[in-house]
């Protein structure tokens, strides 16, 4: 039985104990080893969010299923594939569908059998739980930072940085340019027309030029 290996790692785990893709790379080998699959390659994302499947990898990988080139598709973990419940399971019909059998180390599911099927549903949950509980807790240590008027990320336009390197205070032009861009946005000005206004007050742009998706930006925050 053909088999193919898929690892990842994203840039924040990989230095994480266990993900790196030497790892992942060693535990495929061996578990193909141990249930006698002929492990043909290893296909990797080094540096890529399992937020999606937007990944170089991972389109080599659907197409080797696509045109039924393996048997079988090896993962050290099934959040390797992706986090989101919606791609698993798209993935998972697709390898069912090519009847190629799927293997995830770490969980032990092998979706030959009924439970195996079963416990991918179930992990595939877990996972995008998972998922968006860390970015829960972001966004709330974000707003948190916010409402302590502390920078949370790049700097918004109408503020600069305090001596202390966190708070934000005030930038007296920049703030006029928000309340002018605030003032005609209310008065039916199109964004372009604002970039106008700007370029003729004299108001320095963010960037190169002004561009109405700045605009746009600026209006969101300052809401």
């Amino acid at each position: 039985m053909k088999a193919i290996g898929y690892v990842r790692v994203s840039t924040d785990e990989q230095a994480r104990e266990g993900i790196s893709l030497d790892n992942q790379r060693a535990k495929i080998e061996s578990y193909c080893s141990l249930h006698d699959l002929e492990l043909i390659g290893i296909i990797e994302d080094a540096g890529k969010s399992g937020k999606d499947l937007n990944r170089e990898g991972i389109r080599s990988l659907l197409d080797r299923i696509k045109s039924h080139q393996i048997d079988a598709v090896v993962v050290y973990k099934l959040d390797r594939l992706s986090r989101r419940v919606k791609d698993t399971l798209t993935l998972m019909d697709l390898v069912e569908k090519k009847s190629i059998a799927f293997h995830s180390i770490t969980e032990r599911i092998d979706t030959k059998s009924a439970m195996g099927k079963f416990f991918l549903n179930i992990m595939a949950s877990m996972n995008q739980w998972e998922r968006d509980t860390i970015s829960e807790r972001t966004r709330d240590a974000l707003h948190h930072k916010i409402d302590k008027g502390e920078r949370a990320g790049q700097i918004p336009y109408g503020w600069e940085l305090a001596d202390d390197g966190k708070s934000l205070l005030p930038n007296e032009r920049e703030q006029k340019a928000v309340s002018l861009i605030k003032d005609l946005n209310d008065k039916g000005y199109s964004y372009r027309a604002i970039c106008r206004e700007l370029d003729k007050e004299g108001y320095k742009p963010v960037g190169k030029t002004w561009h109405p998706q700045t605009i746009s930006n600026i209006l969101r925050k300052a809401a």
